[in-house]
């Protein structure tokens, strides 16, 4: 992850939203950017398929509900541990080259401008400190519902994408790689019937009521629960300036750092 010489300081960077909301992309386009950065993905930290709990209504697994679809204090041991040492343990493997995306392009003078800048500062940092940055791009469909996965969080950023075009993503999808570190290649999920209107969405309004005004997901402002929220209108806005705007307030936490 980086010259070993030197101590390691590591930025961990959210990147949130509801399934379907582009976040892994926009994590991806990051990571090319960012130099000495590595991606963890939340989902890498479900719980073994037979754990899963049955909706107590629906009687199906709900892979959604916050509470039983992380197992919450593996992630953040995972991520104290990776914030104090710079270093990703080596028994930990993800399952999401498994799962299909579609290509959505950056503008390549961005790429290459953002490259080059993030470039430049390493260069600037390696001659004046006796460390190194490294970046944690933590991507996951509930970064913003338990505190401590908050709190281990340095820059928050959050997609928001209306429900009617997240569920049309979702039905276009052929279904989701379950594995776990015990089962890396697992199996493949498909969702039955019904699944996103009584698990899916539902679940996502519960994991971020908190996280707005009034509980409106759709419109509502960012409240205190997750400071310095870097909220991103996603339909309004393309892939290009979403990078950008997120390369402006990265540069700027390197730069303080």
């Amino acid at each position: 992850m980086g010259d070993s010489t030197k101590k390691a300081r590591v930025i961990l960077v959210g990147v949130g939203g509801a399934t379907c909301s582009g976040k892994t992309t926009l994590a991806k386009h990051l990571k090319r950017i960012l130099p000495d950065s590595v991606i963890i993905h939340q989902d890498d930290f479900a719980p073994p398929q037979e754990l899963v709990p049955i909706h107590p209504i629906h009687n199906v697994q709900d892979w959604d509900a916050p509470a039983g679809a992380i197992s919450w204090d593996r992630l953040i041991t995972f991520l104290k541990h990776v914030k104090e040492t710079g270093v990703i343990p080596p028994d930990h493997r993800s399952h999401d080259h498994l799962n299909e995306q579609k290509e959505i392009r950056v503008d390549d003078d961005v790429r290459d401008k953002w490259i080059q800048e993030f470039e430049n500062i390493k260069r600037q940092k390696n001659v004046k400190d006796d460390e190194r940055i490294i970046w944690g791009l933590v991507d996951g469909f509930l970064l913003y519902w338990h505190k401590e996965v908050i709190d281990q969080l340095d820059v928050r950023i959050y997609l928001r994408v209306p429900q009617d075009v997240l569920k049309q993503r979702r039905h276009e999808r052929h279904g989701y790689h379950t594995a776990v570190q015990s089962d890396p290649e697992g199996s493949l999920w498909r969702d039955p019937p019904g699944y996103w209107e009584d698990i899916v969405y539902p679940a996502y309004l519960e994991a971020h009521r908190e996280v707005f005004v009034d509980g409106d997901v759709e419109n509502g402002a960012p409240t205190s629960k997750v400071q310095n929220l870097i909220l991103l209108e996603s339909l309004n806005i393309s892939m290009s300036e979403a990078v950008e705007r997120c390369c402006l307030v990265l540069k700027e936490v390197e730069e303080k750092h």
